[in-house]
């Protein structure tokens, strides 16, 4: 069947027409856009329009750390957060280290609280493990308000500096105003 050319004019595309689209299109996506769930967290959500807001751990890295690198900045290699005195609120535990650009320095273990005004800084309340002490910390975790972490040190100045040949378990609990360690050594030999 042919058709006349008037019938095919309401067929042909104009800018208009193209604009139309572009605008219908673009406020779909936009909508689609508005409408995405919330972010995932991985945390329970409270139980109700009445629930307090549940408290958030102090950030690691905002905080200012008493240890002395000798004007070369510090880094935080590992953290853990739970509620330690428990009081409710999560305090965060810092592995944190000089970044010397070569080596393993040695790690200083601190607690962290959030500051006593709303969005002040974190700051440090207890230092459990000082760097003088040489160690270095590995697998950082906190369970039943306790902290534990692995140290790696060195039995002698002898030991080469990439093999510690000395390995510690050790917990931190909170008790009576103050963390309380205990400390499981191991024998020296290879780790």
């Amino acid at each position: 069947m042919l058709h006349s050319p008037t019938d095919l004019a309401h067929r042909r595309t104009r800018p208009l027409h193209w604009l139309a689209t572009a605008t219908a299109l673009a406020a779909v996506i936009a909508g689609a856009g508005l409408l995405q769930p919330g972010r995932a967290t991985g945390a329970t959500p409270a139980p109700g329009p009445d629930a307090a807001p549940s408290a958030t751990a102090p950030d690691a890295h905002a905080a200012a750390y008493p240890l002395d690198c000798k004007g070369t900045p510090h880094t935080v290699t590992d953290t853990a957060q739970g509620d330690l005195d428990g009081d409710g609120r999560p305090e965060t535990v810092a592995a944190v280290r000089c970044d010397a650009g070569t080596g393993t320095p040695p790690h200083a273990l601190y607690v962290l609280a959030q500051g006593p005004q709303e969005g002040s800084a974190p700051r440090v309340v207890a230092t459990l493990l000082d760097a003088g002490r040489r160690r270095t910390v590995t697998d950082l975790t906190i369970g039943d308000g306790t902290v534990t972490a692995r140290l790696l040190g060195y039995s002698s100045p002898s030991v080469p500096r990439y093999e510690p040949d000395v390995k510690q378990l050790a917990t931190w609990r909170w008790a009576v105003g103050k963390f309380r360690q205990e400390l499981t050594d191991s024998a020296a030999g290879r780790v």
